[in-house]
């Protein structure tokens, strides 16, 4: 192997964060209440594991095959709105134990910052196996945010506000399509640029 000293720097920062990330997934096991909750951390974690095992082949050079993989979201009921919005405790100073709700606020912060420390680890490498290897971290971690996202919002602890019709139709509307012109002129540039 013959890796940039950027990419293989990015990668062991990727490694060090999925260790840490699978140790503290472990810890949210062990206080976790909800059953729902445990078993998708538990799901994740596993998730993590298997990523650092692919990363630590992949820099040892053990046959490790990144291709990628496209999300598989497990789209559950979600809903949108302000309904039955759960109130927020008062953060506890001195706990022996995270609540639910603090553990899957923390796993979901995790795995959006996963999501993006990926794509930009990605956007900075020339093999085309440890861009990819990034890219399908990324993809990993949005999937395990949305869950999470879903588990949230379920229990009422994330309900995202929406507009009302009359606003989100203004808003949508704002934007105007392509006209048959300007395609043509589009295309028209693209094949010139070509000859």
């Amino acid at each position: 192997m013959n890796y940039a000293a950027h990419e293989l720097l990015e990668t062991q920062e990727a490694l060090r964060t999925k260790s840490a990330e699978i140790e503290q997934h472990g810890a949210f096991v062990s206080q976790c209440r909800d059953q729902q909750l445990k078993s998708i951390l538990k799901k994740h974690q596993q998730l993590m594991m298997n990523g650092y095992q692919q990363g630590i082949n992949l820099l040892n050079g053990r046959g490790a095959q990144v291709t990628h993989r496209a999300p598989a979201f497990n789209g559950q009921n979600t809903s949108t709105g302000m309904q039955e919005q759960m109130t927020m405790s008062a953060p506890s100073m001195s706990t022996q134990a995270l609540s639910d709700q603090t553990i899957a606020t923390l796993a979901l912060n995790t795995h959006k910052t996963g999501s993006m420390m990926g794509m930009q680890w990605a956007n900075e490498c020339v093999d085309p196996q440890i861009r990819m290897y990034h890219v399908n971290g990324a993809n990993m971690c949005q999937e395990m945010a949305y869950e999470i996202w879903s588990w949230m919002n379920q229990n009422g602890y994330y309900q995202p506000a929406t507009f009302g019709s009359q606003q989100i139709t203004q808003m949508t509307g704002m934007f105007q399509p392509m006209t048959n012109q300007n395609t043509q002129m589009t295309s028209q540039m693209n094949t010139n640029h070509m000859q």
